[in-house]
């Protein structure tokens, strides 16, 4: 057994703890910020936690004061309304499979494929965007391009 008293052998268990640690804090202060972040989040998530039970609890206890109206005004159900057809576009003579990949194109596709298209296929484009969406950068796009194609 050891010759020393236990408060002497209690204090140099002190001391060798302090020692440890202190050489340990600077890896421990380059984690704290997150440590502190993430033990503040766990509690900011437990405290919403708790008023939420409390808040069904609450509910719970109050539903026996108050009687439910059978079907509110402002419920609207699927059987309720029903749908009006949609009234389908006329068909467009031979641009159709143009118009469809046209239609899908996004403005940097569009870019990329602008000078495969023809003369006619650029004034087809550009009547159908005029028609329908009539997107600005998609109608520059086009008309910028038209105007070099005559010009050549």
């Amino acid at each position: 057994m050891s010759e020393f008293p236990l408060p002497v052998r209690v204090a140099a268990g002190l001391a060798a703890t302090a020692v440890e640690q202190a050489r340990a804090l600077p890896a421990t202060l380059l984690g704290l910020p997150v440590t502190v972040a993430s033990q503040t989040l766990q509690a900011s998530m437990r405290v919403q936690q708790h008023i939420t039970e409390l808040a069904i609890k609450g509910d719970e206890a109050l539903s026996v004061l108050r009687t439910p109206e059978e079907e509110p005004e402002w419920a609207v159900f699927d059987e309720d309304t029903a749908p009006e057809p949609a009234a389908e576009p006329a068909p467009e003579p031979q641009e159709n499979s143009l118009i469809a990949d046209y239609d899908a194109l996004s403005l940097p596709q569009l870019r990329g494929r602008l000078r495969s298209f023809t003369e006619d296929d650029l004034t087809r484009l550009l009547a159908h965007e005029e028609r329908t969406a009539q997107r600005p950068d998609y109608l520059r796009m086009l008309r910028n391009r038209l105007t070099r194609l005559r010009e050549q």
